[in-house]
């Protein structure tokens, strides 16, 4: 029996990954402005849940946000990531996914909680599928975020 080789984070896939992610999220930062909360309504007019963005932590180079589907709490195990936008170098990665406090580069597999070793790259795909579908279906409950977005007016 050949021995597992051992996991290699491809850190320049995650770091293209990660700069995805922050030109995904700059519009919602943009359209959050000052405020510590946004909730964007998803889905189609029959049926709607609210994806809730909450700033954690403001700081010149960094903000941490959660992004949280309280409908999908019980449903999808990832209905609440923590994420950290580097603005100095336009990254923004999956800090944190329910129900793990933190989501490290990579895990020895196998583990206790049964991590992928590619877990934080997974995550931060998982992130940027959401954010498509943030942008393809979601509106802003009070300010008009999806006319920022799109350009629309």
């Amino acid at each position: 029996m050949k021995r597992r080789d051992r996991y290699r984070l491809d850190f320049r896939a995650l770091m293209s990954q990660c700069e995805e992610n922050y030109a995904r999220m700059l519009p919602l930062m943009n359209a959050m402005g000052e405020r510590d909360s946004m909730d964007v309504e998803l889905g189609h007019t029959q049926h709607t849940h609210t994806l809730q963005l909450r700033v954690l932590e403001r700081s010149p180079y960094t903000t941490t946000v959660r992004l949280e589907d309280q409908e999908l709490l019980d449903v999808l195990p990832a209905s609440r990531l923590t994420v950290r936008l580097y603005h100095d170098a336009r990254l923004a990665e999956v800090t944190e996914a329910r129900p793990f406090r933190r989501v490290n580069a990579r895990y020895a597999y196998p583990n206790r909680h049964m991590h992928q070793r590619d877990e934080k790259v997974q995550w931060n795909r998982f992130l940027a599928e959401w954010l498509r579908h943030v942008h393809d279906h979601g509106r802003d409950a009070g300010n008009g975020w999806r006319q920022q977005v799109t350009g629309n007016s």
